[in-house]
């Protein structure tokens, strides 16, 4: 996020057509921000980060993106105190969510490499070599479990609350 709030003027022609069309979603109503379009949205990122990490951890590179396109569009708005005031409240749940997201990838990734070694390497029948690494799967699972439970909490607070917690601290 830091990177993409710095690098801001580098990233213009990456980023602005992509901010250019959610705002004209969000105003033409195609994108509405009620709690399933929101929730629903950021779940398919979740699952998007623990799928590819079984894609050589390309679960990283979707976490990457999304934190450099958050810190680019907390670059472009004019009041950075009033931006942090309308993402940190729902972004207290919603980051660290992303982060065991991509974490879940990792563990998943790395539970698909020890199952082939065990299976093609040390020569394992399939069903034992599931067996020998199932913990690594079971612990890939439980964080990504974990993130959806913050991933709703996140949805819940963004939804519900962040626009009277930030009208609040911003005076309106």
């Amino acid at each position: 996020m830091i990177l993409g709030y710095f690098l801001e003027p580098y990233l213009y022609s990456y980023f602005n057509p992509v901010v250019d069309d959610l705002t004209q979603k969000v105003e033409t109503g195609v994108i509405q921000l009620t709690f399933a379009d929101i929730f629903l949205n950021n779940i398919l990122i979740i699952l998007q980060m623990f799928i590819y990490g079984l894609l050589f951890c390309l679960s990283v590179v979707v976490l990457a993106y999304n934190g450099f396109f958050i810190g680019y569009y907390t670059a472009i708005q004019d009041n950075l105190f009033a931006v942090l005031a309308h993402l940190i409240p729902h972004g207290i749940f919603e980051l660290p969510s992303c982060a065991l997201a991509c974490a879940s990838g990792l563990v998943l990734f790395n539970f698909f490499v020890n199952f082939l070694k065990s299976y093609l390497k040390d020569d394992l029948s399939l069903i034992v070599s599931i067996n020998c690494n199932l913990d690594k799967l079971k612990q890939a699972c439980i964080i990504f479990a974990v993130s959806v439970v913050l991933m709703v909490m996140a949805g819940f607070v963004e939804v519900y609350l962040t626009r009277g917690i930030a009208d609040f601290i911003l005076g309106i």
